[in-house]
């Protein structure tokens, strides 16, 4: 369980094929308090410490990550965001994210706006996933707040120190994205509307 508040970015050092499964090393400032089998959430995807060495570790992903995720789009020195799970008893400042990522999306408008960035995100009904505006969403492993609602579309404003301090900064247009949908939304969704699922 994590809060989608991104600790601290990791650089991706090195990424092995191997068959199905990439295997990615990653640098970082927590390499040294990890365990292994512990779990990170690397750009919202929740991956499971194999190898630590220094202040590098491999996490491995499986052939079902790669399909539902953006992870495949990722190269060697790219930044990620980087959470650490949730201690049992710390505020929960973001809101109740999984490490379980619904769907990709696309960013298809960036405004920059007096004070913030808003940056529009589209995604294919596929998965008969929704936002509501005020409600929540995790873009990347990062908990933000819907500004806008659309079908299969919504905005997010991002604060300076957001934009500074995750790979917002790196977002641009046609840039795909990992989406976890809040979790109550989507039972709920489920729960009054089954036949679309």
């Amino acid at each position: 369980m994590f809060t989608g508040i991104i600790e601290t970015l990791g650089v991706i050092t090195n990424i092995d094929k191997d068959k199905e499964n990439l295997h990615l090393t990653i640098k970082s400032t927590i390499a040294p308090s990890l365990k292994i089998n512990q779990s990170v959430a690397h750009n919202g995807i929740c991956l499971s410490v194999v190898s630590i060495e220094n202040d590098e570790y491999i996490v491995t992903a499986i052939k079902e990550t790669i399909a539902k995720t953006a992870i495949g789009d990722w190269q060697v020195e790219d930044e990620v965001n980087l959470e650490r799970a949730m201690a049992l008893g710390d505020r929960l400042d973001g809101h109740i994210v999984q490490g379980h990522v619904d769907q990709v999306g696309v960013c298809t408008n960036i405004t920059f706006e007096k004070g913030s960035t808003v940056f529009t995100f589209s995604y294919l009904p596929t998965k008969n996933n929704i936002t509501i505006e005020k409600g929540s969403i995790t873009i990347n492993g990062v908990s933000l707040t819907v500004v806008e609602s659309k079908k299969n579309e919504f905005s997010v404003a991002i604060i300076p120190f957001t934009l500074a301090h995750t790979t917002f900064k790196h977002v641009k247009m046609n840039t795909r994205v990992n989406l976890e949908f809040d979790v109550i939304g989507k039972y709920v969704a489920r729960l009054t509307k089954p036949e679309l699922f």
